[in-house]
């Protein structure tokens, strides 16, 4: 019976895991991916805003433990700001800054998404395009 037990329980956990994991993209696909991209652009013309392995890159240079990245992460989608932004200088000029996303994503669904963004994101094969030289 206790070995039913553990199984059940360890079946549960991943179960959790993987719903989480599922339900993080669908809600990135839903709520972000109209502007951020979670694959390298093909064309660089129609880029409105930086690739997710690009954001996350900087995202974990500066806040390298999960709970911090994903605290910076809900509070700058909602509340953006320059003298929040991590990103390096020429991406503010290209793209101006995130608009408040407000309205659009719930507190509960930026942690969901930035949960699953800092899992996932960037690929352990990710070279950045620039020097980082940061905005600050």
């Amino acid at each position: 019976m206790n070995k039913f037990l553990t199984f059940f329980l360890v079946a549960v956990s991943f179960g959790n895991i993987s719903y989480a994991e599922s339900q993080g993209e669908l809600l990135f696909d839903q709520k972000c991916a109209a502007c951020h991209s979670k694959t390298f652009p093909k064309d660089m013309n129609t880029v409105v805003a930086p690739a997710v392995m690009g954001v996350m890159r900087h995202v974990k240079m500066d806040y390298p433990k999960k709970a911090d990245a994903v605290a910076f992460i809900k509070d700058y989608a909602l509340n953006p700001s320059r003298d929040k932004a991590i990103c390096m200088a020429q991406k503010i000029k290209r793209f101006g800054l995130m608009p408040s996303q407000k309205g659009n994503v719930t507190e509960e669904e930026l942690e969901v998404i930035a949960s699953w963004m800092f899992d996932n994101f960037p690929p352990k094969d990710f070279r950045g395009m620039g020097m980082g030289n940061r905005f600050k």
